[in-house]
């Protein structure tokens, strides 16, 4: 019997396993619905929907690196309780999820729970905790001027990655270079930017803020002449706050981040620019 993508969703629906156990299980049983969902209590896949609705706002970031360090990926794995997410066995998960993401470069969850999946609900079921796949993320250095900061905070649950390139290769190996590098990470760690600069930043969000203080002033009773002003006024303040080049180094709030990259520059004699970053924040960021 063929089965078809509606009979793999209704069946996923009904056991919240995941969609490649979900046509395993109709396959093995001749597309008969029931006994689907029994083939799957029976592996212990159901017993482990049953837990899918609890939540998880414990867990891990973890990355993993190419051996020739041309490529690095980063990934999150969410649980239940701190006391799990410290056990070794889903440690050794999150570590291999990373390796997944890394290894396979999976286009979206869909694709990497088919490559784990089995090994989340073989430990959901052991330990009877709740697991879920969060956000991952993969990066390929484009040219040898390329350098990656990495930076996993201290408590498992924020990773980032943070892009720069160089004017000449040489550089790279610079420790003014590779110490930027791991300080940028740090910072959108703790900043959370939204935006590499203004120009990267979504305009429906800056609209948003524009339009916010333009009817604040106005409801305070400011001039007419001088609302734009202050609306424009805001919206720089608010690009200050959430664009990365512009935020005040959390090291010295007296210098904005493009001056600290300026700096460094100077330092190896050479050009550097931030490309880009990635950021992974367990449970509410998710």
């Amino acid at each position: 019997m063929a089965i078809s993508a509606q009979m793999v969703k209704e069946l996923r629906e009904k056991t919240g396993a995941g969609m490649m156990d979900c046509k395993k299980a109709l396959v093995e049983v001749d597309g008969d619905m029931e006994k689907a969902v029994d083939w799957l209590r029976q592996k212990g896949m159901a017993k482990a929907a049953k837990k899918s609705g609890r939540a998880t706002s414990e867990g891990l970031v973890t990355m993993a690196v190419s051996p020739d360090g041309k490529n690095m990926a980063m990934a999150s794995l969410r649980c239940e309780t701190d006391f799990v997410a410290r056990g070794e066995q889903f440690q050794t998960l999150a570590a291999n999820v990373a390796k997944a993401v890394l290894d396979n470069s999976p286009a979206d969850a869909d694709a990497l729970s088919a490559i784990v999946g089995p090994e989340i609900t073989q430990l959901i079921a052991s330990v009877g905790e709740n697991m879920q796949l969060g956000a991952f993320a993969r990066h390929s250095k484009k040219n040898d001027c390329e350098v990656v900061g990495q930076y996993i905070h201290s408590n498992g649950k924020i990773g980032v990655m943070v892009f720069l390139e160089c004017g000449k290769p040489a550089s790279v190996t610079h420790t003014a270079v590779t110490d930027l590098a791991r300080n940028l990470a740090m910072q959108v760690a703790a900043t959370s930017p939204m935006a590499l600069d203004a120009d990267s930043l979504d305009q429906a969000a800056v609209a948003r803020e524009r339009e916010v203080y333009r009817q604040k002033a106005l409801e305070e009773g400011k001039p007419a002449q001088i609302v734009d002003k202050i609306a424009e006024g805001a919206v720089k303040k608010f690009q200050k706050e959430v664009c990365l080049l512009e935020q005040p180094y959390i090291r010295d709030d007296k210098k904005a981040i493009i001056d600290v990259v300026r700096e460094a520059a100077k330092a190896v004699g050479d050009e550097i620019k931030v490309t880009g970053f990635e950021r992974i924040q367990l449970a509410a960021a998710e």
